[in-house]
């Protein structure tokens, strides 16, 4: 499994200003094909510094939960680190 990139990001208007939501597309390498799949994500600024970043799959994926969600983390806070995300 490889995360390919994160498309059609849209940022949801939220009136907390330490949370913001997001939608997009997450290309995906599963089995030498890509997939798209639909996600919401967040990323929560916390207290102490760090933030939280939270990520909710939109359609089934014929694959393991656990690593997919941990590398979609990585990469959304790799995107988020970078700037890459829309204000």
């Amino acid at each position: 499994m490889k995360i390919i990139s994160v498309k059609d990001i849209v940022r949801k208007d939220v009136p907390i200003y330490y949370r913001r939501l997001y939608s997009g597309i997450a290309v995906l390498e599963l089995i030498k094909k890509p997939v798209d799949v639909r996600i919401d994500f967040s990323i929560e600024q916390k207290p102490t510094g760090q933030k939280e970043i939270l990520v909710t799959l939109i359609d089934t994926v014929d694959y393991p939960l656990v690593p997919l969600m941990s590398e979609l983390k990585k990469h959304i806070g790799d995107l988020d680190s970078k700037g890459s995300l829309p204000d």
